[in-house]
């Protein structure tokens, strides 16, 4: 291979993986809290393991009874799809520890004498959008996300019978120049019925490749390089499998590895927290970049205190040979952009419960929605960076 040639790897995880029931059941709380008080404060840790659940954490916001958590809870495990021996809506054990969020972390949020809230803490959040697929994403996550989502949508159907919710999927893509040629490897592993031997797993897995990754990328597949529950079967999964825990899956929830991560998990935080807004707000300048025609790819990396409300720090990439344009980019977010928390949050109208959607198959590359989800999705300030 020369140095323009390289091959690049990203994998996804469907709702069903124990992390991700983690991730929908940590949201779904912020989003109880979020409905009843949009200034609700939440930060909410799942585990789930063989039948059982526990949440932890802190809120501050209205009362909300247990069995009314514990119910949802319930919603969120039937939803996914889990009624099986190990691991069921009906009849897990459900135990919650929320508590009184700390008076020492409110004091350093909350505003109060003219002064602009701060940052939830400290830390960096990353935001990126390159011209890979229409969604403005990497290609190699934007695939694995597309045969995951499919496949659960026709699990739910009753389209794809004996196949269970506990999968992942992994898409390796051939680079030149920077830009996906081909698609060389495919690995999908998904969880599967007693009454499904491997051949028939394979057939009706197979078709989920072609159905979300375009012929052009797959036409010099090696059939070889598909491999479909390499370890053999896969009929104990989710939690009863293996134990979950909320914010395990960043790099699943963000760019797949082709970008920087500032370390901080999204679920199970309300908007002050910046690990989340911010890199909500990080991926709306980026996406908005590149979608004005400024670059091929964009990087923007946003740094906080706990306490202050404005970033310490706003650093641009964009791709080679645009290198001059960074400080024009850089005036243009500094004279129209608030990214204090407050600013973020009212920007992107984030103080709504629009967080469980969010939980599974990435909080980067969805479309917008009419109920006010993905709003940092939009390209509506393409005009600005023109």
């Amino acid at each position: 291979m020369s140095k323009k040639e390289y091959l690049f790897t990203s994998e996804s995880v469907s709702e069903g993986h124990p992390d991700k029931v983690c991730d929908r059941i940590s949201d779904m709380v912020v989003d109880s809290y979020l409905s009843k008080d949009p200034f609700s404060r939440v930060a909410c840790e799942t585990l789930t393991t063989t039948n059982k659940i526990v949440l932890a954490g802190e809120t501050r916001g209205p009362k909300i009874n247990k069995d009314e958590l514990i119910s949802k809870v319930r919603d969120c495990i039937k939803d996914i799809g889990y009624d099986q021996e190990g691991f069921s809506w009906k009849n897990a054990n459900i135990e919650t520890f929320l508590h009184e969020q700390s008076s020492d972390i409110a004091m350093g949020v909350d505003s109060k004498d003219n002064k602009d809230e701060g940052a939830g803490d400290q830390g960096i959040m990353f935001g990126y959008a390159c011209k890979e697929t229409e969604d403005l994403m990497p290609a190699p996550i934007h695939y694995s996300h597309k045969i995951l989502r499919l496949m659960a949508e026709d699990r739910k159907k009753g389209s794809l019978p004996g196949i269970e919710p506990d999968s992942k999927s992994q898409v390796t893509m051939l680079y030149e120049n920077e830009r996906p040629v081909k698609v060389t490897s495919v690995v999908i592993s998904t969880q599967h019925s007693k009454d499904l031997n491997q051949e028939k797993v394979r057939d009706a897995v197979i078709p989920y490749i072609k159905k979300s990754i375009p012929e052009e990328f797959l036409k010099d597949l090696d059939p070889k390089e598909i491999y479909i529950n390499p370890t053999g079967q896969f009929i104990i999964g989710g939690p009863d499998g293996d134990t979950g825990l909320t914010g395990r899956k960043i790099i699943v929830d963000t760019y797949g590895g082709a970008a920087p991560h500032g370390g901080g998990a999204f679920s199970g935080k309300d908007p002050t927290k910046v690990d989340r807004s911010a890199a909500y707000a990080s991926r709306y300048l980026a996406k908005n970049i590149v979608a004005a025609g400024v670059s091929e790819k964009c990087l923007i990396q946003l740094a906080y205190a706990i306490g202050v409300s404005k970033p310490l720090s706003i650093f641009i990439k964009l791709a080679n040979g645009d290198e001059e344009k960074v400080e024009k980019v850089k005036k243009v977010i500094e004279n129209n952009f608030n990214l204090s928390p407050r600013g973020i949050r009212e920007m992107l109208k984030l103080n709504n419960p629009i967080y469980e959607i969010t939980s599974a198959y990435g909080h980067f590359g969805r479309k917008p929605s009419n109920k006010g989800e993905f709003t940092w999705e939009k390209t509506d300030k393409i005009d600005l960076f023109k």
